[in-house]
């Protein structure tokens, strides 16, 4: 069944309103139930049967199933209504120029159809719409014969170099869908795949170039891709250089005023990998930067990158030192309905994360206490890495609370569940990690001593400190500060820092 009540919610609350009043004009009975309905869904938490009961004063299925139908058809035509008057307008309007051209030509008033194509030529040049170009110089080609100061050639070549920059912009498209059904793959069904090599195999077969010849939206999947590649082996570093410059070309890119969406997804993309690579304030210059557009056309993006804004400045002030703001930016959200799982279960791992930093395992031990699904549930919702992280983390705060029988089963639950495909992923290091863990919680005197240590050192392929990804070194220095005897934060800021 399709959640209304999701899909209205989604809406900003001026949208909600303009529903409300699409529904008032359009409906020719006093007593339709469908604004009825729409108030309900955003007010309340009631149950389907607890709205139908309200709506109809007893379980009427049959008519209530019509008027969700009913409601469903409206919300489609006011959703696709609002996209023809916002975002799409130059594309309609382009289309009414081609078949008004058309239209003339037909009527043999050859001149004026020209002069329509070439505005709308301009235009769509403008916005690289390369399939409604196709239209333009198609019915160009076919009327040139009328106009003797056309050239045919001239034509023909932009016709082809169209056709290839569309083609190009085609093949990007289904490479990126590809790629992102193989990471649903990997991160749900524990699919073992060379992301990395199969993203260069794909780019190379269509040979994809970077340059500002390409869409707005190509250059925002390129980035995309380019992200997934890196975030397999944690090698945020190393995509740093390629994102800032792309971005440059996106910021004077021809569409960009077109492509707003787009553009705040890039954003973010930039602010978290300079979060991942520990470059706090430059991460929050681009958060600024994401907030200001995700308020621009009245605010139309803001409820759908909310979330992910609050958490990753929360990221950002909890690494400077800020870390009650850090606190009061994400709980709001913990009891919040009707919002992202996703979203929410993030915000729970990193404010059990805040909290344990400051020591504070009641209130972690709270929030662990949501988590009450089984981890096949999770790696379903948020992937096998999340689940993964969530495992560890637990392993750690159960540790610090002294609760022992909980550790060994988590341990043993751990080792049975995940062993193997960290092995499959070259993802060794974790298992390194977690059995020095193991050794630390069942001998917590040997863990100060320099055989201990020695051992540690020994355990790890060391990168440079720029190179390693900030979640990493956050875990290293929970055990980092048990064999220095040291706050975990305060270590944790020092692997950062140093």
């Amino acid at each position: 069944m399709i959640d209304l009540r999701e899909i209205i919610n989604s809406f900003t609350k001026e949208q909600q309103q303009n529903f409300v009043s699409y529904l008032h004009k359009k409906n020719k009975r006093k007593d339709a139930k469908n604004v009825q309905l729409v108030h309900l869904l955003i007010n309340s938490e009631a149950s389907s049967k607890e709205i139908c009961i309200q709506l109809y004063r007893k379980d009427n299925k049959v008519a209530f199933h019509a008027l969700r139908k009913r409601l469903f058809q409206s919300l489609i035509d006011f959703t696709a209504n609002s996209s023809l008057k916002e975002e799409n307008s130059i594309d309609i309007q382009l289309i009414k120029f081609i078949l008004s051209a058309r239209t003339f030509l037909q009527k043999e008033q050859y001149e004026v159809g020209y002069k329509i194509l070439e505005k709308a030529e301009i235009i769509a040049n403008e916005h690289q719409l390369f399939s409604i170009l196709t239209e333009i110089y198609h019915t160009k080609i076919e009327y040139t014969h009328h106009i003797s100061t056309l050239n045919i050639d001239d034509l023909i070549e932009k016709f082809k170099e169209n056709q290839k920059q569309h083609q190009l912009e085609e093949y990007l498209n289904i490479a990126y869908a590809k790629i992102r059904i193989l990471l649903n793959q990997v991160n749900h069904q524990h699919k073992i795949i060379d992301i990395k090599s199969m993203i260069k195999e794909v780019l190379e077969e269509s040979s994809i170039t970077i340059s500002d010849s390409l869409s707005f939206k190509s250059l925002y999947q390129i980035i995309e891709i380019t992200n997934i590649s890196s975030s397999q082996n944690y090698e945020y570093w190393n995509i740093e250089p390629f994102l800032l410059e792309t971005y440059e070309i996106l910021k004077h890119h021809k569409s960009k005023d077109k492509q707003l969406y787009y553009h705040i997804k890039v954003l973010y993309v930039i602010a978290n990998t300079l979060f991942r690579n520990k470059k706090f304030l430059a991460s929050l210059n681009y958060l600024d930067l994401m907030n200001l557009y995700m308020h621009k056309n009245s605010n139309k993006y803001f409820k759908e990158f909310h979330l992910k804004y609050r958490l990753l400045l929360a990221l950002n002030h909890n690494y400077i030192q800020n870390q009650d703001f850090a606190i009061n930016q994400l709980t709001p959200f913990i009891n919040k309905k009707n919002i992202d799982i996703v979203s929410q279960l993030d915000i729970y791992l990193s404010l059990i994360v805040f909290y344990s930093q400051q020591k504070k395992y009641k209130e972690s031990q709270r929030l662990f206490s949501k988590f009450y699904h089984t981890d096949k549930w999770y790696i379903e919702k948020a992937g096998i890495y999340w689940t993964i992280k969530k495992s560890i983390l637990e392993i750690l705060l159960q540790i610090d609370i002294g609760n022992i029988d909980i550790v060994d089963s988590r341990i043993l639950s751990f080792k049975r569940n995940y062993f193997k495909h960290l092995k499959e992923i070259k993802q060794e290091r974790v298992i390194t990690y977690l059995k020095l863990v193991e050794t630390y919680y069942k001998n917590p005197e040997i863990v100060t001593s320099d055989a201990f240590h020695k051992k540690v050192e020994d355990s790890f392929d060391w990168i440079e400190r720029k190179k390693e990804d900030i979640f990493i070194m956050s875990f290293f220095a929970w055990l980092k500060a048990k064999m220095t005897k040291q706050d975990v934060y305060l270590v944790t800021l020092d692997l950062i820092n140093s």
